[in-house]
């Protein structure tokens, strides 16, 4: 039998949540397949890795135990299911955001909350766009879609945020945990309160087509996948507005010809293939199987880091770079497989449609003032969680 992978003892979880892209290169070359002690999981860097796996689900499986997502989640999500279960939670929610509802229902609503909240930044100061704007318009476009209108913006980003931290608590520490329970307890008072509204006013959110199903899904599955489209929901579009607006200021030739030929979705797809706003995901191995001449045994949890597969030299030339107009190459920022990712085409209207042109338009000469006042953190999702512009 081949051997098993590498052991890393050095690689700790505030390297990975600091600054992980200098660790992943290295491991590119270095370690392709490596089990890393701090997160108990076998790490995979290269990107025809991270996909094998993705869409192979047979042989590695959604639905890995040793994730703290289900304590996070007081639920076994979506998230962790395969085949059929996955696919009934998953088409319960699809109404909401197929592409002719998210054409004419959603994104005129995009459009009104994006122009009220860019109205009030203050033309001239310095202003760090993750809780002035970045932040707030995709709790509030979120919200929307969901049904879930009458949670406030703070609200879904405290709660968005606290179901991050519990799910990638890996160390299994109480103070995590104690807040998801909280945050929950207050997301299922409030979708309580919200069915007879939605049975009496049928509309297209996630929320009322799953309750208004003709063979609807359980309600705590029906609350789970809400909280997994908060949990995942505002930090993609967030992180992704935040990092390309990072991205095209810090190379204002680039930013010049997008603007002179309308590129934002372009930018959009260069920004999150940069820097995933879904770093990682955990797979459970089902079956004895080998990758690379490694033996990945039956119970093992391999992680893709989606993070460096989006970088990958056997792909990408000088991917550690911004740079809008490379030559085009998919990338797995949003998954592969029977999980791609729900939101996808929301996130990507909301932010290249919507937000990045109209932003540009009110401030079309902003700045970062100061490079180092610019705060990247995050493992499990990433992006710039301090940016201050100047608006002007």
């Amino acid at each position: 039998m081949s051997d098993l992978a590498p052991l890393d003892e050095s690689i700790t979880l505030q390297q990975l949540d600091e600054d992980p892209y200098p660790i992943y290169q290295r491991l590119r070359n270095e370690a392709p397949v490596l089990r890393v002690k701090a997160t108990g999981r076998t790490m995979l860097t290269k990107a025809e890795d991270t996909k094998y796996v993705k869409d192979n689900p047979e042989l590695f499986s959604s639905d890995d135990p040793n994730t703290p997502m289900k304590r996070a989640f007081q639920a076994h999500t979506l998230m962790r299911k395969d085949g059929e279960a996955h696919m009934r939670e998953r088409m319960a929610m699809a109404p909401a955001f197929s592409p002719k509802v998210i054409r004419t229902d959603w994104m005129p609503q995009y459009m009104r909350v994006a122009e009220e909240y860019v109205a009030r930044l203050p033309r001239g100061e310095i202003v760090d766009l993750f809780p002035a704007l970045s932040g707030p318009y995709a709790a509030r476009g979120l919200g929307i879609l969901l049904g879930i209108e009458e949670a406030s913006d703070d609200d879904l980003q405290r709660w968005s945020q606290t179901l991050i931290d519990a799910a990638g608590n890996f160390g299994w520490r109480d103070e995590p945990f104690e807040k998801s329970d909280t945050a929950n307890a207050e997301m299922n008072t409030l979708f309580d309160s919200l069915h007879e509204r939605h049975l009496a006013e049928p509309n297209n959110s996630a929320l009322s087509v799953m309750l208004n199903a003709d063979d609807p899904i359980e309600t705590t599955q029906i609350y789970s996948n809400i909280k997994i489209a908060i949990g995942g929901g505002i930090n993609e579009p967030r992180d992704a507005l935040n990092t390309i607006l990072f991205g095209l200021l810090t190379n204002p030739d680039q930013l010049r010809q997008v603007k002179q030929q309308d590129d934002w979705e372009r930018a959009f797809e260069e920004g999150v293939r940069w820097v995933a706003p879904i770093q990682v995901s955990s797979r459970l191995v089902m079956e004895d199987t080998e990758i690379r001449g490694f033996h990945i045994p039956k119970g093992d949890t391999v992680m893709t880091i989606q993070a460096s597969a989006n970088r990958d030299e056997d792909r990408y030339e000088d991917g550690e770079s911004f740079q809008v107009y490379r030559e085009r190459q998919s990338h797995q920022a949003f998954g592969n497989g029977p999980h791609f990712c729900q939101g996808t085409h929301v996130a990507r209207r909301a932010v290249a449609h919507v937000m990045l042109p109209m932003l540009f338009d009110r401030f079309p000469d902003m700045t970062i003032p100061d490079l180092d006042d610019v705060i990247w953190r995050g493992f499990g999702f990433r992006g710039p969680t301090q940016i201050p512009v100047k608006l002007q």
